[in-house]
């Protein structure tokens, strides 16, 4: 039998629910794994041991007496560190913040209300600010599949955790894939719901581009976690009525229409990705599916600055003010975000014309749509960048300058396109360094249930590990 820890989510569930595992012993399982991993991994900002065995005690009686089983029910779930908790300590992975949160956010407030054990949270990078995850706060996050490479980020120690096998959910966000890059770096499943869809508190609830969502090992996890985040709550009025809720038992994928872009039509892409991309258009068509690689008339520049414009006048707007207020205690990447942001809020009519550029983006992917049911696409353009270094310094794979924000990730447009949903699960393992690289399944507007379909299809076909090989 397998030790606790390498238990999916679901797999563990039915197992409790059997008696045939106790909440409190997979909650000791799952604390002793992260004794040998997180020496190195780096994972957590904090282990909430004392309450988690609490938690884990109290959803043992529960199943004991059959009374009130929750859907999260004993699972041990980590919070990335961004997501306050009242009376919980705050510290968004800088030394230029320390506070303690008065309020619980929609998405922890469902967590805890389904019975999930929370025994720990997540590392970030300063302000959530980028796509890897190391800061003065707390040191580099390392990846449990090679320690020389990245997670990704912002959630990037939810997906490492996740890997590693020292929680059996964890929660994110995403702006400009915070959710999907470290999900796809780390071998796991990701989900960007349509803008709405997962409650978040103000003000980034009125962001289009910002998204709570959830982290997990298998497709069958992750609509699990999904279906207890989303759905209406009365604090945030973007909340998408009504509820959407993913069906346990998914349709297969016969004679859906997908379409495959390698490089989404201005991208440089590592071969590696590139032949893992296109394994999984040959799993899916296996599958049933119908799968044409199609061309996107896509500018990368336009894409990008598209984006910085949004950014700057809202989330840039603020990392720019941390800067200034201690420009000493905020890491080098924090300085060039607060630069570009200043610069963009400066000149005239600038989030106006990022608006302009939206719907440039939109056009030729709404037409896509008339035709396809979903797109899949790389997330990152390369296996990986090092442990520790950021977009100012070097990429991992070929010594290249990396000197623009998001250049390597490829998950920003879908922010653009918010309401479009986005599942990123594995595609592979890239040769060169060990790590596993990963595809978006972009889905139409508020079409969820089609990306699980077609992610369900996938794992069936072409099974992921959802675990490092990783002994500490």
């Amino acid at each position: 039998m397998s030790d606790a820890w390498e238990l999916s989510a679901t797999e563990a569930l039915a197992r409790m629910r059997a008696k045939e595992l106790s909440p409190v012993e997979l909650l000791h399982s799952v604390q002793a794994r992260a004794e040998v991993v997180e020496p190195t991994v780096n994972a957590f900002t904090e282990r909430r041991d004392a309450e988690a065995l609490a938690a884990a005690t109290a959803s043992a009686e529960r199943y004991t007496t059959g009374e009130d089983v929750r859907p999260l029910e004993g699972l041990p779930v980590a919070l990335k560190e961004e997501v306050p908790v009242e009376g919980w300590r705050m510290r968004y992975g800088s030394l230029a913040v320390d506070e303690i949160a008065t309020e619980t956010a929609p998405i922890a407030e469902r967590i805890f209300a389904a019975g999930a054990v929370v025994h720990a949270r997540t590392t970030t990078p300063e302000f959530s600010c980028t796509g890897y995850t190391h800061s003065k706060l707390w040191g580099i996050t390392r990846n449990p599949w090679n320690p020389e490479v990245a997670v990704g980020g912002s959630s990037g120690g939810s997906g490492a955790s996740l890997a590693a096998g020292t929680s059996t959910l964890a929660s994110g966000s995403d702006i400009g894939g915070s959710i999907r890059i470290p999900a796809s770096i780390n071998g796991v499943v990701g989900f960007k719901a349509p803008h709405g869809r997962v409650p978040t508190g103000a003000p980034y609830n009125l962001d289009r581009y910002c998204h709570d969502g959830v982290l997990a090992r298998t497709i069958a996890d992750c609509a699990l976690f999904e279906n207890v985040v989303a759905g209406p709550h009365p604090a945030d009025i973007a909340s998408l009525r009504p509820k959407l809720e993913i069906p346990e038992r998914l349709e297969g994928v016969d004679g859906i229409r997908i379409a495959l872009s390698v490089d989404l039509g201005s991208w440089e892409i590592h071969d590696e990705v590139a032949a893992n991309t296109r394994a999984v258009g040959e799993a899916l068509i296996d599958a049933g599916a119908k799968v044409d690689e199609v061309d996107i008339p896509w500018n990368l520049e336009l894409l990008m600055d598209t984006a910085r414009r949004h950014f700057a006048s809202i989330f840039g707007a603020e990392i720019a003010g941390a800067a200034d207020a201690f420009p000493d205690l905020v890491n080098d990447y924090v300085h060039a975000w607060a630069d570009e942001a200043r610069a963009l809020m400066a000149e005239p009519g600038s989030f106006l014309r990022g608006l302009h550029q939206e719907a440039e983006v939109w056009a030729p992917v709404g037409q896509l749509f008339d035709t396809y049911d979903a797109l899949i696409c790389p997330t990152w353009t390369v296996p990986g960048i090092a442990a520790g270094d950021s977009f100012l310094g070097q990429l991992f794979d070929a010594g290249g300058g990396n000197d623009r924000q998001f250049t390597c990730y490829m998950t920003t447009p879908f922010n653009i396109l918010s309401p479009c949903p986005v599942l990123a699960v594995p595609s592979g393992i890239a040769p060169s360094n060990g790590v596993p690289t990963g595809i978006q399944i972009v889905g139409r507007t508020y079409d969820d249930v089609a990306a699980f379909r077609i992610g369900a299809a996938l794992e069936q076909v072409r099974p992921w590990a959802g675990l490092a090989p990783f002994t500490g």
